[in-house]
């Protein structure tokens, strides 16, 4: 028999048992089962002959002449469960219609076997959904890559593993916003759909809005919209935001992401890098029990967060990398450099390019950290503030741990007219990209601000040790299956 025959076959059979449970009064798609108890609470509190309601999905089933054991799995864990023609009298038959994959509540009493293991003997049952297609793998796990992103619900039902960076991206995220808050910080909305795209460097999605009859963009940050709060007296603000961005996949990005953006007015770039510093710090300890980190690869098998952080110039990083005083190298020659260096680069790459490929390439891929790079070239970064003393880099820092870039800083450009040349300068002949509302908000004043940025997916990656941003992203963005299509 095929696999797809088998599949089929095992289909029909829980069609008919569908069927039989209709046939017997039964809604196999039951109503409510309240006043239930966790496994972790069962459990945590267990003892002999303590009732307890239990509701969940049914990893395993053993049938053992006339009786019966199961695993029931919910939310925070899986127990065993028992059943006997004594306990539940005459629905014992109703129990061999139960599959692989249904969820039902239970009623019952605890106990412990003679091997140990904490038990619920069941007294009472309902069906509460029919499971019409089998678990994958039975309940040892599913491991197809390409189906666990795109079936994440099995993944989660047979990958204890995933469900535990799930559980940990929800905390990393609550805590974030409890410590902003209890140091000042607001918690802020700005528009996902805005008519000018800004804030950041990247290509946009469009749609369009027919009641207005206007073009509208998913945003690629909302740093633009929470300035212009900053110019309208909040001081302390932060937005846990969704970004969009039309552009490719790899192992550190996905289209659809989430971010954290925090402004500071009075504050300063290295403010904001001590901020980042307890923050994560923070983190990890209430949420992974510690500093030391196992990393995702092999590359850093370790990392360790213990403060303070070191600080370094990016103009030193790009030295050290490449053994040249890079910015005092002509261009061609900064070019021929980096190829040597096996850094790729397209034939048409502009100046700043080259040097941005070669610094993630030859120092932000190379670096474990924690490490601030400091001090960036001024047209990396159009938004932020100049260097009083070196007027060719502007006061940033970006945060590199574990071969990765997970947060920018800034000293915010609070200049109404550099502003505008600045951002004239990177539309080029574009000038409809000009976010004429913004420049016209900090021509009335913006007080001088720090402000960061943090990818909460790749945050999530580096506090839970795993490899992609699929693997913390509960719906990633694939290929459109044609198994699926298929079906549809």
């Amino acid at each position: 028999m095929s696999e797809n025959e088998e599949t089929s076959e095992l289909l029909r059979l829980r069609r008919e048992k569908l069927a039989a449970w209709r046939s017997r009064g039964i809604d196999p798609f039951g109503g409510s089962f309240p006043d239930t108890t966790s496994v972790a609470e069962i459990l945590m509190h267990f003892a002999e002959g303590r009732k307890a309601r239990l509701a969940g999905r049914l990893l395993s089933i053993r049938e053992m002449g006339k009786s019966l054991f199961a695993h029931l799995q919910d939310a925070s864990g899986r127990m065993q469960i028992y059943a006997n023609l004594q306990s539940v009298g005459e629905r014992f038959a109703d129990l061999k219609l139960l599959d692989l994959g249904d969820i039902v509540g239970v009623e019952g009493d605890c106990f412990q076997t003679k091997t140990g293991e904490k038990t619920l003997r069941v007294g009472r049952f309902d069906l509460l959904s029919k499971s019409l297609r089998p678990l994958p793998s039975q309940w040892h796990g599913l491991h197809d890559v390409e189906a666990r992103y795109r079936q994440r619900y099995l993944d989660l039902i047979a990958n204890p593993e995933v469900r535990e960076i799930f559980h940990k991206r929800v905390r990393i995220v609550r805590e974030i916003r409890s410590f902003l808050e209890e140091r000042g910080f607001l918690e802020v909305e700005t528009p996902m759909m805005q008519p000018i795209p800004g804030g950041a460097a990247a290509t946009p999605f469009s749609t369009f809005h027919e009641a207005l009859g206007i073009p509208l963009y998913l945003r690629i940050a909302p740093e633009l919209y929470l300035k212009q709060l900053l110019v309208g007296g909040f001081e302390r603000i932060f937005e846990l935001n969704r970004n969009f961005r039309n552009e490719g996949l790899s192992r550190k990005h996905n289209p659809e992401f989430t971010m954290l953006e925090a402004y500071w007015a009075y504050a300063d770039f290295p403010r904001m890098a001590e901020l980042l510093e307890s923050l994560v710090c923070h983190l990890a300890e209430k949420v992974c029990g510690g500093l030391h980190l196992s990393a995702a690869t092999g590359l850093f098998p370790s990392i360790d967060l213990t403060p303070p952080w070191p600080r370094k110039r990016f103009s030193d990083c790009l030295r050290e990398a490449t053994g040249k005083e890079w910015f005092s190298l002509p261009p061609e020659e900064r070019r021929r450099l980096a190829e040597e260096l096996g850094v790729p680069l397209l034939p048409n790459a502009e100046e700043i390019d080259v040097t941005r490929h070669a610094f993630e390439k030859l120092v932000e891929a190379r670096t474990a950290g924690p490490l601030f790079v400091t001090h960036l070239p001024r047209e990396l970064v159009p938004l932020a503030r100049q260097n009083r003393e070196d007027p060719s880099v502007v006061d940033v820092f970006e945060l590199i741990i574990g071969g990765q870039e997970i947060a920018p800083g800034y000293s915010e450009l609070n200049d109404p007219i550099v502003q505008r040349e600045r951002l004239e300068h990177q539309a080029g002949e574009e000038r409809q990209k000009l976010d004429e509302e913004f420049l016209m908000a900090l021509e009335y004043g913006m007080p001088p601000a720090g402000g960061l940025g943090m990818g909460i997916d790749r945050l999530v990656m580096l506090l839970t040790g795993s490899e992609s941003i699929r693997d913390v992203i509960f719906f990633p963005l694939l290929r459109p299956s044609r198994h699926f299509s298929q079906i549809s």
